[in-house]
């Protein structure tokens, strides 16, 4: 089976599969459990810094969010950093890395916006022989009222400010832990980089609330009749993470830069996906949450079949969909598709047909016998039908041969109005 060991900025483990800092980090006998059953390395629930003691709420920490057959979509939490005392958390991570030597120990921070502080908790983290730090500069609720977390996050002077602060103060490999609750990702990700980052890490959770209970009207999870935003995170904000992980992966400014991918990976495949968008490694936290740390033999079973199969490394892997990423000027015009659907695989239930109907472009036509057929005149191949249709690939995309002619437009496929000096083009007024 393929090779799955990583090297991600000199901090080596042998599968690409790290846990992400959170709950299932917390402590020595979780993060032994989850290197027995294979995980590649954690990043250890974020510490903070010697003070006042860190106080959870004793209620629900866990508002959620399910699909229509109750699986789990999405958790929004409002659990803060780690609330067990300093001195037993350094203790731990020490024994646990001189027992698992071979897995990535990286130990998550969050400590106030002043040099003092940070140089104060890097010494003692060096002290426990951890792989590296990361700064978490994401979590948005409960610290950043205090200052921290996506307080700093969300201001790119603050991040490069403490990362060189970090890497000032420490030999050891600094990730910048990046925030989604902010315009655009680039910034702070050039900014962890002017001030000297090893790597980001991102996403952290999105700040939400998931729900509100209809008779005590109190956002869920409710604490004596009150709710609070938390962090959204889970399978529903997968899309989000993979598009800001290709932000900082195609961007000039940040390209180069490792990248460790978080969010919504459940499967071998979502981790493949993040890799090929130039994710070196991917932090988990929901899917072990909802299933157990055993959901780490099937991820690393099936990304090594996968990478067999295509006779691909890890590394060949890593980046490989980057190129393919663009903004929408730049596709192409030419490139013309439509619907069709396979009679033999179509159970009659007319979801194409309504979804088509009263929402898009009416190109479904509809029988007495209820049979559905594409109108090619009026379909635009938005894809609409495809996504509604219940039953995989009985509505499919079909591309129309070059030369052949759009019954919708009547342009010849392969010649719209000329693609290089088509005002969609945005090299048509140099061409022209």
């Amino acid at each position: 089976m393929a090779d799955l060991s990583t090297n991600f900025v000199g901090i080596k483990s042998p599968n690409p599969f790290w846990l992400a800092s959170a709950p299932p980090t917390d402590k020595e006998y979780n993060v032994v459990r989850a290197f027995k059953a294979g995980w590649g390395g954690v990043v250890w629930k974020t510490l903070g810094a010697e003070g006042p003691p860190i106080v959870n709420v004793n209620g629900p920490r866990y508002g959620a969010v399910w699909g229509a057959d109750r699986r789990l979509m999405g958790l929004n939490n409002i659990e803060l950093i780690t609330d067990r005392p300093l001195e037993v958390n350094l203790r731990e991570i020490k024994q646990v890395k001189r027992d698992w030597p071979d897995r990535a120990m990286v130990v998550s921070l969050m400590v106030p916006c002043d040099e003092d502080s940070w140089k104060a908790i890097l010494k003692r983290v060096e002290e426990t022989e951890a792989d590296g730090v990361e700064l978490n500069f994401g979590c948005p609720h409960g610290m950043s009222e205090r200052g921290m977390g996506s307080a700093v996050g969300q201001v790119p002077e603050y991040i490069e400010m403490v990362t060189r602060w970090v890497k000032q103060h420490s030999r050891m490999p600094c990730i910048v832990k990046l925030t989604p609750n902010i315009t655009d990702i680039r910034k702070p990700a050039e900014a962890a980089k002017r001030g000297g980052a090893d790597a980001v890490s991102l996403i952290n959770t999105i700040s939400s609330i998931t729900s509100v209970d209809l008779d005590s009207f109190s956002p869920e999870p409710s604490i004596d009749g009150k709710g609070a935003h938390g962090g959204y995170c889970g399978p529903a904000v997968k899309p989000i993470a993979l598009n800001m992980v290709a932000e900082i992966a195609r961007d000039p400014a940040t390209a180069g830069l490792p990248i460790s991918g978080i969010g919504g990976v459940t499967t071998w495949r979502d981790a493949a996906e993040f890799i090929a968008l130039g994710a070196g490694t991917v932090q988990v936290c929901t899917a072990a949450m909802t299933y157990g740390f055993g959901i780490i033999k099937e991820m690393t079973a099936g990304l090594s079949l996968y990478l067999d199969d295509k006779g691909m490394t890890l590394d060949q892997l890593q980046g490989r969909a980057v190129p393919n990423v663009t903004d929408w000027q730049y596709l192409n015009l030419n490139y013309v598709t439509k619907a069709r659907i396979n009679q033999d695989l179509c159970i009659q239930c007319g979801r194409c047909y309504a979804a088509c109907e009263d929402t898009s472009h009416q190109a479904i036509s509809m029988s007495p016998e209820r049979v559905f057929d594409v109108i090619d005149e009026e379909c635009v191949a938005c894809n609409l039908c495809v996504n509604v249709c219940p039953v995989q690939d009985c509505i499919t995309m079909e591309q129309l041969p070059k030369g052949a002619t759009d019954p919708r437009t009547g342009h010849e496929v392969g010649d719209y109005a000329n693609w290089t000096t088509h005002p969609n083009n945005p090299m048509a007024s140099a061409a022209e």
